[in-house]
């Protein structure tokens, strides 16, 4: 008995391998590879006619010379504020650091295209907010974000959160005994940072740095918005109007033009590595206490200047959005007289596009958050306790479709499940758009249930297994319920990406499968001004409801499962 049940805990890994490997492999690599193949003709015959044709075009030289603007300059300034209130959060004792840090991560988690509206209704003669408080500019002014400045300060306040979770997660790894022995040593203020805490930190800003140029590279919602109108293209918008105004027939166009984004964006993260292993320092051992510093009496005009801050880049924008889904029609002043739900009631209960819209990314996320959560629980378990060298290739690979621009995921499954065998096609269908969530989201859940697999004891699995346990019902009794927490931490952020993605679905949707994030942006751009506040509104209070779920949940979830969490 005790042979037969060795050789069937044996063989049921290697079923998983079999189940789960396999479709992870295809659904998240697959389309990349095809984006590959119809770049430059693999599989029939090897051309560099489209390349070459593409890549000399005056719009496309343009456009890569905007991304690379918009995106390094957006960079740097997230770079700014991102290590500053890692710094002052992670390394000194300021007061309410939660709140704090909660209210710097709502940016990332707002759709950018919401962003980049309420930034406009916080600015230019328009803006029903400073009509209201009788600073806005004259009529026929123009409005200021609408250029390359204006795309690359909204980059860097949507991304600067990047920078602060990878910071502050190496700043709480240096040993506060390390700068003791310096002041010892004779060693105070600037020079202590400049040549202690900044080297020690440089792995970790060099790792945010390429991930947020990465992300901001790949931006659509923040370009689109304001650069269309200004007629300031990036490889983004170019790729979306290319394939709006031609259709089918500039697939291979695309295709090169997102195998661009996609080399770009890794030579951003090679760069970042090379310059990091010239610059970078290291731990022998880490102390027992990390480094604390006291503020003393700069302290609350430290806090005056974050909370300033917050209330700038969050609170104003999101104030002007609200006001202007308040009024009866756009241009009109915010008064007691004037204010209005009729857009709120005309955008969530009467337009059919925006109930479906609702539906459709609720469908979406939801199911994405589900099916992934199945997955990735017996997925994480195989990678944690029978690692192979496929499991080690997969865990490496899974992070591409995440890592690369949300375009270049777009084109490649428009090429790879447009024409299917037997005639079928998903392009047109809900069924695209949540494999290509399904590609883009898996290492978001993956990562944290991961996390807390690896925390259980293995020892509880080997109990269960000699008491004649089969590998299921490990899996069900002991792995699910420890890893649960995890999943459903994981769950509730795959939903948040997903309920508000644009870059993906703006590729992806047709008639009958808009999502929020295509609504909002259409909305806008027909001049439905008032409308697109209102729905964008109701997305935002959302958005913030779940994370407050997520705060309230945190002390009762595994380390490191809620990333804004200390």
């Amino acid at each position: 008995m005790t042979a037969v049940s060795a050789h069937s805990i044996s063989r049921s890994p290697d079923r998983l391998i079999s189940l789960l490997l396999l479709p992870v492999a295809l659904i998240a690599l697959g389309p990349m590879l095809r984006l590959l193949g119809e770049g430059f003709g693999i599989g029939s015959e090897l051309t560099l006619v489209h390349a070459t044709e593409v890549l000399g075009r005056a719009s496309t030289l343009t456009a890569l010379q905007h991304s690379l603007v918009t995106a390094g300059a957006g960079t740097l300034l997230s770079i700014v504020i991102g290590s500053a209130f890692a710094f002052v959060v992670a390394l000194t004792d300021i007061r309410a650091k939660a709140a704090l840090v909660f209210c710097l991560m709502i940016p990332m988690m707002i759709p950018p295209q919401i962003t980049a509206l309420a930034w406009m209704q916080a600015t230019g003669p328009s803006s029903v907010l400073l009509k209201t408080l009788g600073m806005a500019p004259p009529l026929g002014s123009p409005q200021p974000l609408y250029s390359a400045w204006g795309i690359s300060l909204l980059l860097g306040i949507q991304h600067a959160s990047i920078i602060f979770l990878t910071l502050r997660a190496g700043l709480r790894m240096i040993p506060g005994d390390l700068v003791e022995a310096a002041r010892i040593s004779g060693a105070r203020g600037w020079r202590v940072w400049a040549q202690i805490v900044l080297p020690l930190s440089l792995p970790s800003l060099a790792a945010g740095a390429a991930m947020t140029f990465v992300t901001a590279l790949g931006n659509f919602g923040i370009p689109a918005m304001l650069g269309i109108p200004a007629r300031y293209s990036t490889l983004p918008t170019l790729i979306y109007q290319r394939l709006v105004g031609m259709g089918q027939s500039v697939l291979a166009e695309v295709a090169v033009l997102a195998l661009l984004i996609g080399v770009v964006a890794i030579a951003g993260v090679l760069a970042g590595r090379l310059l990091l292993r010239r610059r970078a320092y290291g731990l022998v051992g880490l102390a027992s206490q990390p480094l604390s510093l006291s503020l003393g009496r700069k302290r609350p005009l430290v806090e005056f200047i974050l909370w300033g801050f917050i209330l700038f880049t969050l609170v104003v924008p999101l104030l002007a959005l609200v006001s202007t889904s308040l009024i009866p029609a756009y241009g009109v002043p915010l008064t007691l007289d004037t204010a209005t739900f009729k857009a709120w009631v005309e955008v969530l209960f009467n337009q059919p596009v925006t109930r479906r819209a609702y539906a459709n990314s609720l469908l979406l996320a939801s199911a994405a958050a589900v099916i992934l959560m199945a997955v990735c629980i017996p997925l994480a378990w195989l990678m944690q306790r029978r690692p192979t060298q496929l499991t080690r290739v997969i865990d490496a690979l899974v992070d591409l479709p995440y890592a690369l621009p949300g375009v270049v995921l777009a084109i490649s499954c428009i090429l790879a499940f447009m024409r299917l065998p037997f005639g079928i096609t998903l392009y047109g269908t809900l069924t695209i758009i949540l494999l290509a969530y399904l590609s883009r989201f898996l290492v978001v859940m993956l990562r944290p249930v991961q996390a807390a697999i690896g925390q259980l004891d293995p020892a509880m699995e080997e109990a269960a297994a000699s008491s004649g346990a089969r590998l299921g019902r490990r899996l069900f009794d002991i792995v699910l319920p420890l890893s649960a927490p995890a999943a459903a931490a994981g769950a509730i952020l795959v939903f948040l990406t997903a309920v508000n993605e644009l870059t993906v679905s703006a590729l992806l949707w047709t008639g009958g499968t808009e999502t929020l994030g295509v609504v909002i942006f259409n909305l806008e751009d027909s001049g439905d001004t008032v409308m697109a506040s209102a729905l964008a509104t109701s997305i935002v209070a959302v958005v913030i409801a779940l994370m407050a779920i997520v705060q309230l949940s945190a002390n009762r979830l595994p380390k490191g499962t809620v990333p804004w969490q200390g």
